[in-house]
């Protein structure tokens, strides 16, 4: 089977206007690790039990061997959604068909993200071209300076004539690449960025 990305990507998300859950915490955003193959599962099951999540998604044409093609909403964090919830609400989610477990910190503890990753994740995924990445953990890192992605740092590669950076989420140490002009960036090792025609 062959296999053909397109970078523009979807979002799967509930939000329940004015729901918030009882205590005096207020909610915070978490990563959900899940069966694998079952985010939109346990995403529709949250969705009925009104818990807020995020499933980012993007589009996947596929070939098949009979020459058809269709186009697949596949998860950019394969194995993984992002829920909002208090910390105690915890057992609540476990319950779900699916889901295996809340990602854990120092001691045990469920680990809070940064407001600003689901942030970013959200509106700059929406207007610029991604596509999950390998993990990486060498190369050039760089700064974006504008646009929903400024201020988050990655590391640069190159794609054709264009640039991608590739970002990571430290808590499920996942990895996913977006286009960024050449003017958006700036290097935070000493240095000129490298041009496109260098980049490895």
């Amino acid at each position: 089977m062959q296999e053909i990305v397109q970078p523009p990507v979807q979002i799967a998300q509930q939000s329940i206007p004015g729901f918030m859950p009882s205590g005096s915490q207020p909610p915070g955003w978490f990563a959900l690790y899940t069966a694998s193959r079952h985010e939109k599962r346990v995403a529709q099951h949250l969705s009925q039990r009104e818990i807020e999540f995020y499933l980012p998604l993007y589009k996947s044409k596929r070939k098949w061997s009979d020459g058809s093609r269709v186009t697949l909403d596949l998860p950019l964090f394969p194995g993984y959604l992002f829920i909002h919830i208090q910390r105690h609400e915890r057992s609540r989610v476990l319950g779900v068909p699916g889901a295996l477990a809340v990602v854990g910190g120092t001691g045990g503890e469920p680990a809070c993200l940064p407001d600003a990753t689901i942030d970013a994740l959200r509106s700059g995924l929406e207007t610029q071209p991604v596509l999950p990445h390998p993990l990486l953990t060498v190369g050039q890192r760089v700064r974006i300076r504008s646009g929903a992605l400024a201020g988050f740092e990655g590391i640069v590669t190159r794609s054709k004539k264009s640039f991608r950076v590739v970002l990571t989420v430290e808590h499920i140490m996942q990895s996913y690449a977006v286009e960024v002009a050449f003017e958006d960036l700036e290097p935070l090792t000493p240095g000129e960025l490298l041009c496109a025609g260098n980049l490895q």
